[in-house]
């Protein structure tokens, strides 16, 4: 069976990191994928758990080598998504997780068109503006800038396969569970199935 890669995207305060983190707790199936960044590692990160943390002449390189399935320059800083995630889980038959923004999703899907996309969304503006506030910053331009920026998420909505309302966390945990099950059952990822037991029927025919 053919793996394929799963991104979930949402608005800052949408509960997207601790969404990720239930469905690895919760599954043998998927395997996280660590991005690679520029950014100083801060105290309690672990490198290669939380980030590859590279120098930027580095990421340089692994964007002209044609290693990353997707970057991007976050507030002065590189984020980007390593080939070789996608590789090792295809190697020990994981489904790769990713844990990105809407830009990223959508070079991913360049990259990987079979590529699964959810999008998650917020109950309603009170709960997105009480998890932000939850974050401990109550500074207004802090806040405004988050603001502007899920707005112009939610203009992409449009251009993901699933979405998903993240109100209670073990449903919407149940939910991306059934999408991937789903996924699963693509025609298009069990050609080999269907190849061997086509080969196999023609085998019984011709004896």
């Amino acid at each position: 069976m053919n793996g394929f890669a799963i991104t979930v995207c949402a608005p800052s305060g949408a509960g997207k990191t601790t969404v990720c983190q239930a469905l690895l707790r919760d599954s043998e199936e998927l395997m996280f994928s660590v991005s690679a960044t520029t950014r100083p590692k801060r105290a309690k990160e672990r490198d290669g758990v939380d980030y590859r943390f590279v120098t930027r002449d580095e990421f340089q390189g692994m964007i002209e080598r044609g290693e990353l399935l997707e970057w991007a320059e976050v507030h002065g800083e590189l984020y980007g998504t390593p080939r070789s995630n996608l590789e090792q889980a295809e190697r020990e038959g994981k489904l790769l997780l990713l844990d990105i923004d809407v830009q990223g999703a959508s070079q991913m899907v360049d990259s990987l068109p079979d590529t699964v996309t959810v999008f998650l969304l917020p109950p309603s503006f009170d709960v997105l503006m009480e998890r932000l506030r939850g974050r401990g910053s109550e500074n207004a331009s802090w806040l405004e800038r988050r603001m502007q920026t899920a707005k112009a998420e939610l203009e992409e909505l449009p251009s993901f396969q699933y979405v998903v309302v993240n109100d209670a966390l073990e449903d919407t945990v149940a939910a991306i569970r059934a999408i991937v099950d789903a996924e699963r059952q693509r025609p298009g990822r069990r050609l080999g199935e269907l190849d061997k037991l086509r080969r196999e029927l023609e085998d019984g025919l011709s004896g």
